[in-house]
């Protein structure tokens, strides 16, 4: 059989595809970063009574084995609590381990947080870096912001919704001379789209908690 990864909405539930609601219906299982979020998710489009199985990072070696057996002889979904699976999450543990035992991996594509950020540029953008989550750990997260100095090209950040007043003070520190544009809770009725300097950012998202993406434009 196979693994399909199903992309599911980054916030409006409504936002997922026809496809996907379709595939996820008859899919022989479902695995799920989270029981509570995502079968509360499913639940709201219609989705109940399938078998589910988990995969996050408390996922063992035994675990991943178990769930690669499945995807021998079922149709599996996996999805993850918003977006796309396997993209900054455990999900690309279980394609490696299929991939490596012949097993077909498709992708079924949908809301994209990345791809929203981008679109919602001022600038033309030909290429960018993902720089992703920076290190929790203080020294080594001085350390990414340091390296980031040397990027001239545009690059994209991210961090846990807590981080978000602490991210915004750095990037006045670090990166006090660039444009940024920065995202909160796309999708969602709270969703909030700025741009403009760190310092005028840092301002207005003072003491928020929120989901978020922050784009630093390209070094004139």
């Amino acid at each position: 059989m196979s693994l399909t990864l199903v992309a599911t909405p980054i916030g409006n539930p409504q936002d997922i595809s026809l496809r996907a609601v379709d595939f996820l219906k008859n899919a022989d299982l479902i695995v799920l970063e989270e029981f509570k979020e995502s079968t509360a998710f499913l639940r709201a489009i219609g989705i109940s009574g399938k078998t589910y199985e988990q995969l996050n990072e408390h996922t063992t070696k035994e675990d991943l084995n178990a769930l690669t057996e499945h995807c021998k002889n079922k149709s599996v979904a996996l999805i993850t609590d918003c977006g796309t699976p396997g993209f900054c999450d455990p999900g690309a543990d279980l394609v490696r381990e299929c991939r490596a035992k012949n097993i077909e991996v498709r992708t079924l594509p949908g809301a994209s947080s990345l791809m929203g950020l981008l679109s919602l540029s001022s600038r033309r953008l030909d290429q960018f870096v993902f720089r992703g989550f920076l290190p929790a750990e203080t020294e080594a997260r001085r350390k990414a912001w340091n390296e980031t100095l040397k990027e001239t090209r545009a690059f994209i950040l991210m961090d846990t919704p807590y981080r978000l007043s602490k991210i915004m003070s750095e990037a006045k520190e670090f990166i006090a001379d660039r444009k940024i544009l920065l995202t909160l809770n796309l999708t969602q009725p709270t969703e909030k789209i700025l741009e403009g300097s760190p310092a005028e950012l840092a301002k207005q998202v003072e003491g928020l908690k929120a989901e978020f993406m922050l784009l630093v434009y390209p070094r004139k």
